[in-house]
């Protein structure tokens, strides 16, 4: 069988407005070529797919029955050239993606300029919560992908989970104090007895080092409790007390400083998660690319505190 898309758009088009005449003008052609492309279908076919009169052109069984066929070719055809170019030049494509609070201050903003820069035309959405109502936006279709910090995943068995970054917790406190510990280390009984600033409790973050404290028998000194991220940042650069934060927010960060965690070291997971049912688009693929990269950046630059992870779990 020897057909092409063309003689397909020709032949629904003849179907949609049932006259030669009228088609080719739509499509833009002399009729006679349209006529020639829709004969040598036929000849190809072995049937021919219009009654062909004065009045109209309308549909033979063979017609009707190429007609739903010729639709979801020509419609597969269309999609997979909308792919080709999103991934030949990314001139058009749309990315849908969720991170925690912690990442969209870090990693996130990074990866956004980096890949802005490069594919100006993508629109992007960005969607910042915790990981739990990010799992619940994947789940129902609301997002492409979404960077996620905990390692108690609900439901992984809808989710491909890549693991990108091992990072750990660091105390930090005003660059303008005295260092927290005479060494490059503190404990977390040290930490305990400290001012302390701590997250708001749907964050992951105040769920580990709560967890942590309990484990150790030990109650945290706490001076302010229900902060974000970036009021947390703000508030122990002005010296009102220490926080435990991940080491990736510390980074271009000049006003605080900071000492590693011990007895016991503290960390989180970074990872990408998709669902596992759905192709990703050229676009969406690039995306993930551009964190991938950004995250290995991001541990060359933060050192012994952030390890890159290059095996791939699928949940």
């Amino acid at each position: 069988m020897d057909m092409n898309l063309e003689q397909l758009a020709g032949f629904v088009e003849v179907a949609r407005v049932r006259n030669f005449t009228r088609a080719a003008e739509q499509l833009h052609l002399a009729q006679p070529s349209l006529s020639r492309q829709i004969s040598s279908l036929e000849q190809s076919l072995g049937a021919e797919l219009f009654h062909r009169a004065r009045e109209g052109s309308t549909l033979t069984s063979a017609g009707e029955l190429l007609l739903p066929l010729a639709r979801r070719m020509l419609a597969d055809a269309e999609s997979v050239r909308r792919e080709l170019a999103e991934l030949a030049g990314l001139e058009r494509g749309r990315v849908r993606f969720g991170a925690t609070p912690t990442l969209c201050i870090s990693l996130v903003a990074e990866v956004l300029k980096e890949f802005h820069t490069t594919h100006p035309a993508i629109e992007l959405h960005l969607s910042e919560h915790g990981s739990r109502q990010l799992l619940d936006q994947l789940a129902s279709g609301e997002l492409d992908f979404a960077l996620i910090t905990t390692s108690n995943v609900a439901a992984v068995e809808k989710f491909t989970v890549t693991t990108l970054l091992v990072e750990e917790l660091v105390v930090i406190s005003a660059a303008n104090t005295a260092p927290l510990a005479a060494h490059n280390a503190i404990d977390l009984a040290a930490v305990s007895r400290l001012p302390q600033i701590v997250f708001s409790p749907s964050y992951d973050l105040r769920k580990t080092t709560d967890d942590a404290f309990a484990a150790a028998g030990l109650t945290p000194h706490v001076v302010l409790e229900g902060a974000e991220m970036d009021a947390v940042l703000r508030f122990v650069e002005r010296g009102l007390g220490v926080a435990i934060v991940p080491a990736m927010v510390l980074l271009d960060r000049p006003g605080l400083q900071s000492v590693r965690l011990e007895e016991p070291t503290l960390t989180r997971t970074i990872s990408l998660a998709r669902p596992a049912d759905v192709a990703p688009t050229a676009a969406v693929t690039v995306m993930q690319r551009t964190i991938t990269a950004t995250a290995t950046a991001f541990a060359a630059r933060a050192g012994a505190t952030m390890s890159l992870i290059s095996d791939r779990r699928r949940h």
